[in-house]
Order: structure tokens, then C-alpha cells, then sequence
């Protein structure tokens, strides 16, 4: 059964091993992280966990019992209570569903762990997946993402909120 896992140095190997894995599948959905991404990722990866140690962000990954990184589901931007979610998952792990029940997941840890009142999730127009993700998770559209906000893509912002009582 895979695991939500919060980010730590010992990920390092299956994290780069996962996003080298997936690049041109996520490339399809999301930009292209770039080769200057894998090039400097020991470097990129230790600023991620001086953020998270900071307090300003919170990074998990999804692993498998191997030990294996089936997806990444990231908070950050902490801010008067609320955050921005971003996620990805594995090829292979797809149109499973673990992608909606990790999101469910990682809103409870976002009000409870975290303290947090509101995620917010912006998604291009073309990631159908990733807009169903969001609305089976109790996210409902709130206005227009624009390419800043997607790298070069249009798309939409999404919005929960997780104050008790809350779907």
C-alpha cells in the first residue's frame, strides 16, 4: 500500500529516479522541468528542504513498499493560512485513483498538521486528469490561471476550502 511521506534527504535517489522516469510523460501535461532542473537537482533538491524546514512549504512523496517515489504532492507557499497544492504521479500509478485519494489525504494533514484553512491548485485546460483529481477532492474552479501561473499554459485556478464542516 503506498505511503504519503513527508519529503526528507533519504528521497533524494528514488525522487530523481522518478522524475527522470516520468519527464516526457509529465511533459505531455505540465512544462518541462528542463534539463538545468536535472543538471543542478542535488542543489535544487536541499534548497526544497531548507524551504521546508523553514516552515514556508510542506513536500511528501508518494511511495511505494519498495521504497520507490509513485508521485510527489507538494504545499507551498504558506500564507495568512493558506497554500498552493501541486502533485504529479508516476505513469505506471495513472488512472488508479491514488492520485484523488492522496490529494483527499493531504488535505486532511494541510488543516491538521499544518494548520492550513485554504489549498488553492491552478491546472491547464489540457490536464483533464489533473481538473478531475481536484474536483473529486472537493476543489471547485474559481477563476482563470493564466501561463505564469502554468508555465506558458492557460488554465484555471481551483480552491478548497478545509475549514470543518467542509466537504
Amino acid at each position: 500500500m503506498p505511503e504519503l511521506i513527508r519529503l526528507h534527504a533519504g528521497h533524494a535517489p528514488a525522487v530523481l529516479a522518478f522524475e527522470l522516469a516520468n519527464r516526457a510523460y509529465f511533459a505531455a501535461s505540465v512544462s518541462d522541468r528542463g534539463d538545468a532542473f536535472f543538471d543542478r537537482f542535488t542543489d535544487r533538491y536541499h534548497a526544497l528542504l531548507a524551504e521546508q524546514e523553514a516552515g514556508s512549504c510542506a513536500f511528501h512523496v508518494l511511495a511505494a513498499e519498495d521504497g520507490s517515489v509513485m508521485g510527489r504532492f507538494n504545499l507551498y507557499d504558506f500564507e495568512d493560512g493558506a497554500a498552493e497544492l501541486g502533485y504529479r504521479v508516476a505513469q505506471h500509478a495513472a488512472g488508479r485513483g491514488l492520485a484523488t485519494a492522496t490529494v483527499r489525504e493531504l488535505c486532511r494533514l494541510a488543516a491538521t498538521r499544518y494548520g492550513l484553512s485554504t489549498l488553492r491548485a491552478a491546472t491547464a485546460h489540457e490536464n483533464a486528469a489533473s481538473q478531475k483529481v481536484l474536483v473529486k477532492a472537493g476543489f471547485v474552479p474559481v477563476g482563470p490561471a493564466g501561463p505564469t501561473s502554468l508555465g506558458g499554459k492557460q488554465g484555471t485556478w481551483y480552491q478548497r476550502d478545509l475549514s470543518p464542516g467542509s466537504p
